[in-house]
């Protein structure tokens, strides 16, 4: 088991203060997005592990026991022995990787609408754009990688978010409250048709539409929204940090989502989304592939976006823990590549078993914890590897990320 050093991501959208106040640091004035922990290749957690009693042995043949070992990237870890750190079922399944990434995600402004794809889907596209030479970290590629990226945030404070499309003709109302003339067509498209083909030549239009006319329509639709409040609220509040995209007018057509802490949502492949406000713990499979549609400066693949968006009205799925006699409240989901769950422990109580045969990530979000040897606060996590003894004790809360069975 080796304690973590995980790097924070500063992206724009970040909050300033959110992730501090978690570790009980001073904010620095800059934003601090999300703080990975795992195995991505971008900035993958550090560890500081033997690599061998060599390590601490001098040219004498002299073992120094006060030696502190340099940090690794848990990376090079895996690397050097992949079925030792993730288990030999791990290692069949997914190859000689971790297979998810946890981070705590704290959004101080909203992020782009999203969408991810399924697995057959990124291994087509990848091969495609490997095919067509597309540099791997050329603006306009979208896959990244071979692989799919379903997630979930579970959030720790109250936390807001877009997801899944709404029913056209509920989008159609909050379209009409406006009072704005050139939003009629997309009024009357949302209420003439049914469902898929509504929320397809909406989206279509809306992304396909001259930016400068469509600034135009952004700019007062917003004023609206800010002039209505209520349910336009969170679009009024999009537009302000997104002036003139036509993202604006995308997210009025997806369900708007308000979290409590504990509650989560899980985003599956081609279900539009964003994150608007809050912080959280979220955790994927450990990939990049994303294609935007909106509330972003970077390149959005209309034609590509189209033919991977599910155009489905959907109810958002607000996912509760299922407890177990063992503590474990587990949140479900029909995924591979991982699973969450959170341990609420009590001082005195007996300790809470977490031995597995897959690798885990364990991550304190409150109180104090002690897992083997090592004391966690919040904010700080700790890996284990596949099939090593773990229990952990305290008065908590433990987060615990690992691969499903």
């Amino acid at each position: 088991m080796d304690r973590l050093s995980n790097t924070v991501r500063p992206y724009a959208w970040g909050s300033t203060t959110a992730i501090p106040a978690l570790l009980g640091t001073a904010p620095t004035g800059e934003p601090q997005a999300e703080m990975w922990m795992g195995a991505h290749p971008g900035a993958p957690s550090r560890i500081a592990r033997l690599k061998s009693a060599t390590d601490t042995t001098d040219t004498t043949g002299t073992t120094d026991t006060t030696a502190t070992p340099a940090e690794r990237p848990l990376t090079d870890v895996i690397a050097a022995d992949p079925e030792g750190e993730l288990g030999a079922a791990t290692v069949a399944r997914f190859g000689p990787r971790l297979p998810f990434l946890l981070k705590l995600l704290a959004a101080g402004s909203p992020l782009s609408l999203q969408v991810h794809p399924d697995l057959d889907q990124a291994r087509k596209g990848y091969a495609d754009e490997e095919a067509r030479g597309i540099p791997i970290d050329a603006p306009h590629r979208t896959y990244k990688d071979a692989n799919h990226k379903p997630e979930l945030i579970c959030a720790l404070t109250p936390f807001d978010g877009l997801c899944g499309f709404r029913r056209p003709t509920e989008a159609a109302d909050a379209m009409e409250a406006l009072g704005v003339d050139s939003l009629k067509p997309y009024v009357d498209l949302l209420r003439a048709h049914p469902e898929e083909a509504a929320l397809r030549e909406v989206l279509t239009a809306i992304l396909g539409a001259d930016p400068a006319e469509m600034a135009d329509t952004v700019a007062e639709a917003a004023a609206a929204c800010e002039r209505l409040g209520g349910a336009h609220a969170p679009y009024a509040r999009i537009a302000h940090n997104y002036p003139g995209d036509p993202g604006v007018l995308a997210a009025m057509l997806l369900n708007y989502v308000q979290l409590q802490p504990g509650e989560a949502l899980f985003l599956g492949a081609g279900v539009p989304h964003a994150y608007l406000d809050g912080l959280g713990v979220e955790i994927m499979a450990n990939s990049d592939n994303v294609l935007r549609c909106g509330l972003t400066p970077k390149h959005i693949d209309v034609p590509e976006l189209l033919r991977i968006v599910r155009f489905e009205a959907t109810e958002p799925g607000v996912l509760r823990p299922e407890a177990s006699p063992s503590g474990e409240e587990r949140y479900e989901t029909p995924v591979d590549e991982f699973a969450l769950s959170r341990y609420t422990l009590a001082s005195g109580a007996a300790p809470a078993e977490l031995t597995a045969s897959t690798p885990q990530i364990l991550l304190c979000t409150a109180g104090t914890v002690r897992v083997g040897e090592l004391d966690l606060t919040p904010g700080q996590s700790v890996y284990v590897p596949a099939a090593e003894a773990v229990e952990a004790t305290g008065s908590g809360t433990l987060f615990r990320a690992t691969v499903a069975a």
